[in-house]
């Protein structure tokens, strides 16, 4: 496993992986990062826990309106969703503690 840290909404997270999925990793935590940067800049939502919601919510609707290639199940596409809100909540939770 490899120490990875990124950076979502100016905070850091240290993630580890292995190293044939960092790329994947960094790129995904662009895509987030990006995605909750133009939600926070469209000042509709306020506080990176509804934020995080926010981009969660944009990226599981995009992921059930779109059908890969090899032809991937709603079922396939929600399991996956699923766990990237837990991923979510697992970097969102050491911030509860702060309020």
């Amino acid at each position: 496993m490899e120490n990875l840290s990124v950076s979502i909404l100016g905070r850091e997270y240290r993630l580890a992986c292995s190293p044939d999925e960092k790329d994947a990793l960094l790129k995904s935590a662009q895509l987030v990062d990006s995605k909750m940067q133009a939600i926070r800049e469209a000042g509709k939502v306020m506080g990176a826990d509804r934020i995080a919601v926010m981009a969660a919510l944009q990226f599981a609707h995009e992921l059930l309106n779109t059908r890969g290639s090899d032809g991937v199940e709603a079922g396939e596409l929600h399991r996956r969703v699923r766990d990237l809100v837990q991923v979510c909540d697992e970097a969102l939770l050491p911030q509860e503690k702060l309020f």
